[in-house]
């Protein structure tokens, strides 16, 4: 029985050591099954597989994880592919575990899980929580604020950009404001200006407040407001203008 790197084991050393022992005999080849030393697979976040030789049960290999004969193979809801990037490169492309659904699903935690993968990884690492799908597609919920805007140091005359990406279902609106301006920007003010676009992840919206030839009277304090039917999330980054 071939045997993943990183199982956990049971505590007794001697079924350790059988384990190893079937692992050394058998080399690249299957011996006879014997079920008895077959160790026994604990905190298997992609659930469990039959080993190689169709003989023990052992964790599954995540998303992302390398299979191969001696790593193991792909768990529940996935399936081994070629990583087509490495043959742009030149390069011998290497087989990548990938879940075979990219559907959000809502979990009965009020969380939003990328696809059935990564919820069943989080529902395996947590037992106790009794996890479970609440419907597809994800959660309703106020937005979150992936990446906010930072303070920027900038001279007199350069360009300054501010970047906000917000996470959100139903989609979220990005508004920019000044500390001190009422009006959202950019007013109608001609060297600055907002940009928006959908991403970079599904259910994201990216926003960017650009201040051309910045001047000293631009200095302040600006906000990333995100908006929608749920509530509303804010993010502040300070310029100071040397």
């Amino acid at each position: 029985a071939l045997l993943q790197l990183g199982q956990a084991f049971p505590s007794t050393s001697d079924y350790l050591q059988r384990g190893w022992q079937r692992l050394l005999e058998e080399g690249e080849s299957c011996a006879e099954c014997r079920p008895e030393e077959c160790p026994a697979p604990r905190g298997c976040l992609a659930g469990t597989v039959l080993d190689a030789c169709d003989c023990c049960w052992e964790c599954a290999n995540l998303e992302g994880d390398n299979p191969n004969h001696f790593y193991g193979k792909c768990g529940e809801h996935l399936e081994c592919r070629l990583d087509a990037g490495d043959l742009q490169h030149g390069e011998v492309p290497e087989p990548q575990c990938a879940c075979l659904s990219h559907l959000a699903l809502c979990g009965s935690d009020g969380k939003t899980y990328a696809q059935i993968c990564r919820f069943l990884e989080v529902a395996r690492a947590h037992p106790d929580a009794n996890l479970t799908v609440a419907h597809e597609g994800p959660c309703e919920s106020e937005p979150q604020i992936t990446s906010p805007p930072y303070d920027t140091w900038n001279i007199t005359g350069q360009d300054v950009i501010f970047g906000c990406e917000v996470f959100a279902y139903p989609m979220a609106s990005i508004e920019w404001r000044k500390d001190g301006m009422e009006m959202l920007l950019p007013g109608d003010d001609p060297h600055i200006s907002v940009q928006f676009r959908g991403g970079p992840q599904k259910y994201e919206v990216t926003g960017w407040l650009q201040i051309q030839g910045v001047r000293v009277t631009d200095e302040g304090t600006y906000r990333c407001f995100a908006r929608n039917r749920v509530g509303e999330v804010v993010a502040l980054a300070s310029l100071t203008v040397f």
